[in-house]
């Protein structure tokens, strides 16, 4: 069974930066795939990033792309998500999740593809 903690999360202004990061106990961190997902209140969770066992192949949600970065320490056994240029709508809960599948194959934007998930981080950005 393994454990997802997130954290880095708070209250930060348009266009500044967070980063996340979701530490991972209890199982082979390096064999999963990860994804980051977000909710925000009233909404279903969608995918934000996803990154492949090695950390060699990523991917992201287009309302993301060039502002978010996913990567990977597998000697941490840490996933970390860089979110610069805040906007008001990307406040949500941030989640990250493991994919016991070590590729990004078939549908990992997909919730539903991963075995495994984080309690959330609150993320607000402010305008």
């Amino acid at each position: 069974q393994v454990q997802l903690v997130e954290s880095g999360g708070g209250l930060v202004q348009a266009g500044g930066s967070l980063r996340l990061s979701c530490a991972a106990s209890g199982g082979t961190f390096s064999r999963y795939a990860m994804g980051w997902f977000r909710q925000a209140p009233g909404l279903e969770r969608e995918f934000v990033a996803a990154i492949n066992w090695s950390g060699g192949s990523t991917d992201y949600a287009d309302s993301v792309k060039g502002r978010f970065t996913i990567s990977r320490d597998n000697a941490k056994n840490t996933v970390y998500l860089q979110m610069n240029s805040l906007k008001p709508e990307d406040t949500a809960v941030y989640y990250c999740a493991a994919d016991r599948k070590s590729y990004l194959r078939g549908r990992y934007y997909q919730a539903l593809e991963y075995d495994y998930w984080g309690q959330g981080t609150q993320v607000t950005v402010s305008s």
